[in-house]
């Protein structure tokens, strides 16, 4: 004896089903859908978005009379509840061929990848950077050289006092820094 669960969830459906059933939606024509939408790289494994569900669906019969949506739930597998999607065995018209849909779907990559943003939305500045960088570009070569030259003393003294040699006696433990340049010796091979 087998315990069923109280809720039944959606199982993996075959790809190809052999039912005689159709949906009675009116059929969906390919010329309608979105490009990128349809995939129809494989024809004998074709898929399209479901319109209702929005998920990836295949196309069954691509070698009969009739190719319709194969029979899928709204929800994914072993998961969401067992409810099919109302466009399962829905029709498919296809009012245009593999090449026809391949040359729309390269123009159409080609014009949305030469597009760009034509709105630069400005970086929000805060009231000091937006003193610091109005005075920068007031500023003028003859105004950047007076600041330097008003510098230019106050780094020459930090500059001097950084060389003076500290007064006052040598420490007497620890050995002592020499003063002239050691040369590395070449040993003799």
């Amino acid at each position: 004896m087998s315990i069923h669960a109280a809720v039944p969830t959606a199982k993996e459906r075959l790809r190809r089903t052999r039912t005689k059933r159709v949906s009675a939606l009116p059929a969906l024509k390919l010329s309608e859908l979105p490009l990128h939408h349809i995939d129809l790289r494989n024809p004998l494994k074709a898929v399209l978005v479901c319109q209702d569900c929005e998920t990836w669906v295949p196309i069954t019969g691509m070698q009969s009379k009739v190719q319709k949506l194969v029979p899928h739930h709204t929800g994914k597998a072993h998961v969401a509840a067992a409810l099919h999607c109302r466009s399962s065995n829905r029709r498919i018209e296809f009012d245009m061929t593999i090449p026809e849909w391949r040359r729309a779907l390269t123009d159409a990559v080609k014009e949305s990848s030469s597009r760009t943003a034509t709105t630069v939305l400005p970086k929000a500045f805060s009231p000091r950077t937006d003193r610091a960088l109005r005075a920068r570009a007031e500023r003028t070569p003859a105004g950047r050289l007076a600041d330097w030259n008003t510098v230019l003393p106050r780094m020459a003294d930090t500059d001097k006092n950084r060389r003076v040699v500290p007064a006052g006696d040598v420490p007497a433990e620890g050995p002592e820094v020499p003063l002239e340049k050691l040369r590395p010796q070449r040993s003799a091979r």
